[in-house]
């Protein structure tokens, strides 16, 4: 049964978002807290506070990274609204998210603005092995900004800023010990050296493990545990030429290495799999007067090799990667505008090998191109943004746009809407892979429609958004030519809120999705997409005690699966599931303090991905030193 929610009239929505934002603005009215306005990047291209922003947008900083004790990327996204994540087993194992109900393939990652996103046939980004020791915040903006980003921001983009240099020398050394043999060790310096500062730092995460593969599910699969190891590198370089103008380096490396397990094969067969992935980024940012210029090249790689020793096994290598040279220019107007332009050109390539007799290795490549521009500023009593980019990529030509205007309803209280367009380029792999590539596939293409309330009071921010994307040309697996195609035409849509605070001494934020993503041609929910998602978190700090809570719930989801014995595709669903983690730190002194954390307090069973379980109740400890220079 369709949630009526979902369909109210564009003009009824202030009436179905009001009443939620009564509470906040009453518990707001007593509470006098006030903090500095967080700033975002990647909604524009330029920092402007984050309730300035159009879309739905969210920042993680460094603080909420290291109360979350999250290592990887995956396990922290996972609690933001529109954001749902699927995990084949434990850390390290294949990994993809869901934003607003669109795949990987459709949800731009990017590093310091240079796109990870992967040009073999699985056209997802390994983000299993991103791990958080380098990383400075993560900004999520949800919805369509291919005007502003091009190729695969359907659903939204989430971009990763690394770790920069301090101005004063600084470093930390972590330890942290927990089930099954984990164990992590890392270090970060920052220093400064005349006009050059430095940034660098290294980890090395373990684990034995535990076999995720459900055997009650798939008999045939090895129930051996699983380990991973991963090692991480990173590196920045940022010399000040002069007052406002620099030059700089990033390098990073991030080396995964995993077993897994297939349900296909025998129960003796062993698999693993490693990936390399590597960034170089070499830029320079230049203001003159009302000008300011940033160029960058950066030459970004994921190399992965997997290997399985049975029956049907093989030794499969992939190299993707890309060559970005981008050049962005902001010009202030005068009058509260400013005006974006600016030119990007990708040199995208994919090679492949494998003994496996049922695979053909090939080698492709093609180039990328675009021009964009855009402008934001006041108009009437509210704000307008315009961003318009034209993409070729190889011979395909896309034109994206959005428009979204703003405008103020009370003091606190403010009305936003938009109309975008999106696309998103076939891999390499879809297109060339022999045997399966269909070198006639056309772009996705989307439309979305949003209307939403922000209501800003002190420390409490509450954002609500309606929004309405729909995706034609869809790219999928063909089973009766046995190839990719442009197949589906598929639709969410939804309210989206999320919440931020503090009442007191205790930090409040909150989020719940209600969607609907749905095949538009059968009426079918899309697969392991939940209709349902939520969570709540506070963090408190008492005498030097931090504590955290997080409690996330999703719906119940369809699922689909391969038949180990006939390869028949089998429908199923996955139950809903709710999920406590609990993290607490104490100071002992202002440079020594002891972390822990406990992950699936309730020691909840559940499935992400039919036929593998997530990672039981687990308990870490920590300990974080900064020595005083």
């Amino acid at each position: 049964m369709k949630t009526r929610t979902l369909r109210t009239p564009l003009a009824a929505l202030p009436l179905v978002f009001l009443p939620a934002f009564l509470p906040f603005a009453a518990l707001a009215q007593g509470t006098s807290v006030t903090t500095l306005p967080e700033t975002v990047v990647t909604a524009t291209r330029n920092p402007l506070p984050l309730t300035a922003a159009m879309h739905h947008t969210t920042v993680i900083s460094r603080e909420d990274i290291e109360r979350s004790q999250a290592s990887d990327l995956v396990s922290l996204l996972q609690r933001e609204a529109g954001l749902q994540r699927t995990q084949n087993g434990g850390v390290g194992t294949v990994s993809s998210v869901f934003l607003r109900g669109a795949p990987s393939l459709q949800t731009l990652v990017l590093v310091d603005g240079v796109p990870l996103n992967k040009q073999d046939a699985s056209g997802a980004v390994s983000l299993e092995h991103l791990m958080l020791d380098n990383v400075e915040r993560v900004e999520i903006v949800r919805g369509n900004v291919s005007a502003i980003y091009g190729s695969g921001a359907i659903g939204g983009v989430i971009q990763i800023f690394t770790r920069t240099a301090e101005r004063e020398p600084s470093a930390q050394l972590s330890v942290e010990l927990g089930p099954r043999s984990t164990r992590k060790l890392s270090a970060q310096v920052s220093t400064q050296v005349g006009d050059t500062a430095i940034s660098a730092g290294a980890s090395r995460f373990r684990t034995d493990g535990f076999s995720s593969v459900d055997p009650g599910q798939f008999a045939g699969a090895n129930p051996d545990v699983d380990g991973y190891a991963n090692t991480s590198l990173n590196l920045s370089l940022t010399h000040q030429l002069a007052p406002r103008h620099q030059v700089g380096l990033r390098l990073s490396r991030s080396v995964g290495d995993t077993a897994y397990d297939n349900a296909y094969g025998a129960a003796t067969d062993v698999q693993t799999s490693s990936t390399r992935i590597s960034q170089a980024t070499l830029f320079t940012d230049n203001t003159w007067g009302d000008w300011r210029s940033r160029v960058s090249l950066s030459e970004q790689s994921d190399r992965s090799r997997t290997s399985d020793n049975g029956f049907f096994g093989s030794d499969d290598g992939f190299r993707t990667g890309a060559t970005v040279l981008s050049w962005v220019n902001t010009v202030a107007l005068g009058g509260n505008w400013l005006a974006t332009a600016g030119l990007e050109r990708q040199w995208q390539r994919v090679t492949t090998e494998t003994t496996s007799a049922f695979g053909t290795p090939y080698d492709a490549r093609r180039n990328a191109a675009a021009w964009f521009g855009g402008v934001e500023g006041g108009i009437g009593p509210g704000s307008l943004q315009v961003n318009l980019r034209l993409d070729r990529v190889g011979e395909l030509d896309e034109t994206t746009y959005y428009l979204g205007y703003s405008v103020p309803v009370t003091k606190q209280l403010k009305l936003l809407a938009s109309t975008s367009t999106a696309f998103n380029a076939p891999p390499l792999g879809y297109l060339f892979a022999p045997g399966f590539g269909n070198p006639d596939l056309k772009p996705e293409t989307a439309r979305s429609q949003e209307l939403g309330l922000q209501y800003e009071q002190g420390s409490h921010l509450l954002r609500a958004t309606w929004f309405k994307t729909r995706v034609t040309d869809q790219l999928d697996y063909d089973s009766a030519a046995f190839r990719f195609a442009n197949l589906g035409r598929t639709r969410n849509r939804g309210l989206e809120m999320s919440y931020q605070g503090t009442l007191g001494q205790t930090r409040l934020r909150a989020s719940l999705t209600l969607q609907e993503p749905e095949n538009e041609i059968t009426g079918v929910a899309l697969t392991r997409r939940a209709k349902t998602l939520w969570s709540l978190g506070a963090s408190q700090t008492l005498a030097g005690l931090a504590l955290d809570a997080d409690l996330r719930h999703t719906g119940r989801r369809n699922d689909q699966y391969a038949d180990p014995i006939t390869f028949a595709t089998l429908s199923t669903s996955l139950p809903s599931h709710t999920v406590l983690d609990l993290a607490a730190s104490y100071a002992f002194r202002s440079n020594l303090k002891l972390r822990a954390r406990i992950d699936n307090v309730t020691d909840q069973s559940y499935q992400t991905v039919y036929g593998y379980n997530q990672q039981p109740r687990s308990l870490y400890l920590g300990l974080d030193w900064r020595p005083k220079f």
